[in-house]
This record gives C-alpha cells, structure tokens and sequence, in this order.
C-alpha cells in the first residue's frame, strides 16, 4: 500500500497461537494505528514447536518484503527469535524500530537454552541507530517480569516499558506499543 508505513508483527509459540492468542494482539494494533499502516502478520512455521532455523527463515523472507522504514514487532519467542535473526543478519532496508514483546530472555540470568541463546554483546549488534522498545506486563507469569530488565542491560539503547496489571498477552491490548510506533521520534518515548 502506497503512503502507509509497515509494521511486521511476529507471533509467539505455541499450538494454535496464531490464529487463537496473538491474532488478538494484531487486531489490537491495527485498531489503535488506525489508517496509514499496515501491519503485516505471517503464520509461522511450525508454531507448536518453534525452530529458530525454520522462524528465522520464515523472518527473513518477510523482511526481505518490506521497504525501508519498517518497523519489526515480536511477541514472546517470536520477538526473542526476531532479535537473534536481526542480529545474525540484519536486514537490507533499514529499520524504523524493533518492538520486543514480553520477550523471554535465553541466556545468563534468563531461561536455559542453546538454540535461542542472546549474545553477550546485543545491543552493539542490532542495526546501528535504530530504536529498541521493550515492552512487558508486570503480571505476565509465561516469562517473567525480570527478563525485560535482562534485555535492557543486553541492549542499552532500549527503551523499557514495564506495564502494571498486564499479562503475557498485555491483556490483548498494545496501545502503548501503538503509541510508541505512532511516535515521529520513537528514540522519545518515555518509560512507562
């Protein structure tokens, strides 16, 4: 579509997640960009069992799609997946921002794990210049709270959204993580 900006909405793992949980989250963000975006949420494969080989692929093909001023949202492993494949291999259109959702953090401090592990080093890997958003629910018992802190220190740069009352799902409603891509200066949005 001619004159909106793309947003790429990755979903989290699980079986039927696509079309049962996160399909909410999309709705959502649609509802509250309104006109002048169109947000963009492929079926990944396999989603009962999430391979970081197979969604990497998948992700990779999707960026490769979008033009330059894109913005790339994950949701849960979906946005911790997202990260890993940014970083292994960033994408030839630059990026608008990156919007990590209740991500879980794989790595020291984090959950246990190797295929989905974050480097050390992060935050100096992403795409140079282009925001980070974390957004996470205070009251999300699928990853805990303290990953986003984790993702913070991994990406420095990276605004933090802690968001009182919210579940994993941020009770299916992204109007904050809306606001801050509606945002013409999305390095300017200030911790909730």
């Amino acid at each position: 579509m001619a004159g909106t900006r793309q947003i790429l909405l990755i979903q989290g793992g699980g079986a039927g997640v696509h079309d049962e949980w996160d399909d909410k989250l999309c709705d959502s963000l649609r509802r509250e960009l309104g006109n002048g975006y169109e947000v963009r949420y492929p079926h990944m494969p396999d989603e009962d069992d999430p391979s970081y080989a197979r969604w990497s692929a998948a992700i990779r093909r999707e960026m490769a799609a979008l033009d330059g001023g894109a913005v790339a949202v994950g949701h849960s492993v979906g946005a911790t997946i997202l990260v890993n494949a940014l970083v292994e291999r960033p994408p030839e259109q630059e990026l608008r921002a990156i919007v990590l959702v209740a991500a879980p953090f794989v790595g020291a401090g984090g959950w246990p794990g190797d295929e989905f592990e974050l480097r050390h080093d992060l935050g100096a890997r992403l795409p140079q210049g282009v925001p980070v958003h974390v957004f996470h629910g205070l009251r999300d018992e699928t990853v805990p709270p303290s990953h986003a802190d984790l993702y913070a220190r991994a990406i420095p740069h990276a605004q933090l959204h802690l968001l009182p009352g919210r579940d994993h799902q941020l009770n299916n409603d992204l109007s904050e993580v809306a606001k801050a891509i509606s945002t013409d200066d999305l390095g300017s949005v200030t911790q909730e």
